[in-house]
């Protein structure tokens, strides 16, 4: 005979204690924390526990999601203070009490929603792939060793919690695009058949020379692409190398042009 469960009386189940930064825009009086508490459940994720929130408590909690997988990047948010994407982290993982709150890097809509629109307005101005002017008929043919190398940026899901994290984006007034901008140019830049030096708009436009390569977006990246090892690192030193090495310093003056060797090859 099967022996029917006991449920736990709903006063002595476990719960979640959640502090919430809610407001509208960047009106200071509107601005808040409220505390919320969610019955804990096996698996749940910080996501889970705002829909809750939203459901059974409050409707007017806004929060920005989409897939619930970890794979849309819609979901950031600053979890006790680290940049996080709330589908993504565990509640067991946190002790005690969750404070969760938007993005600080951009400005706040509602609640836990911020305006990334200009991520997109640097995202158009990073100059495209540029194929090599073709010599024949034949298809493109390169190493599989030079796919893997610009694949890696491409598992990039524009969560943009690296564009959160950077200490430059977020806290100077400095003209810079941010790594999540810097891993695009990289991958266009490592693409073997990409034919454009795109070293100047890095250097003139996109403030590469700012980042001083703390490695805070590398950790945060939930893809874990190597975003300063593998892609600012490499872009600093192709702005080096065709826009302060000496030795090309030299054959430019003798060549009478502003272009490099690299440059003028592409």
């Amino acid at each position: 005979m099967k022996v029917p469960s006991e449920r736990v009386p709903a006063a002595e189940q476990p719960t979640v204690k959640l502090r919430i930064l809610r407001g509208v825009g960047e009106d200071a009086a509107t601005t808040r924390y409220d505390s919320f508490e969610v019955p804990r459940q096996k698996g749940m994720v910080v996501l889970n526990a705002i829909h809750y929130i939203q459901a059974h408590t409050d409707p007017s909690l806004s929060a920005r999601w989409n897939c619930k997988a970890g794979r849309c990047g819609s979901c950031s948010a600053e979890i006790n203070g680290r940049p996080r994407l709330m589908c993504k982290t565990p509640v067991d993982s946190i002790e005690g009490e969750i404070t969760v709150e938007p993005m600080k890097a951009f400005p706040r809509l509602r609640d836990l929603v911020t305006d990334v629109t200009e991520n997109w307005k640097v995202a158009a101005m990073i100059p495209a792939f540029t194929p090599k002017v073709a010599t024949d008929s034949r298809e493109w043919r390169f190493y599989q060793q030079d796919v893997s190398r610009s694949r890696e940026f491409r598992s990039c899901i524009e969560c943009f919690l690296c564009q959160d994290v950077c200490h430059v984006v977020r806290e100077h007034e400095a003209n810079y695009i941010g790594p999540r901008w810097v891993v695009k140019a990289a991958s266009l830049d490592m693409h073997p058949m990409d034919g454009l030096n795109r070293s100047k708009f890095m250097k003139d436009v996109g403030g590469l020379g700012y980042c001083n390569i703390t490695k805070c977006c590398q950790e945060v990246c939930p893809e874990h692409i190597v975003i300063t090892d593998d892609a600012i690192i490499p872009e600093k030193e192709r702005v080096v190398d065709t826009h302060y090495d000496p030795i090309l310093w030299v054959y430019r003056r003798l060549r009478g042009t502003n272009s490099s060797p690299k440059a003028r090859s592409a």
